[in-house]
């Protein structure tokens, strides 16, 4: 059952990373039980967490 608030949009990211980190991602998501997305969304968050940046008061406009 999803946890919080509900999702409304989705938008499409997609980078390049080397083989290994990309095994590493695969291996870390399975082990929390998740996906890949779902972990790099949980490791941005909580980065932006640390750093005190309010992620809730951005918009795609605002962002860099």
């Amino acid at each position: 059952m999803p946890r919080g608030k509900p999702k409304t949009k989705t938008a499409v990211m997609s980078l390049r990373i080397s083989p290994m980190v990309k095994a590493a991602a695969e291996r870390a998501a399975e082990h929390d039980h998740r996906s890949v997305t779902n972990l790099v969304e949980v490791l941005i968050l909580n980065h932006c967490k640390n750093l005190n940046i309010p992620v809730e008061a951005l918009t795609p406009k605002e962002t860099p």
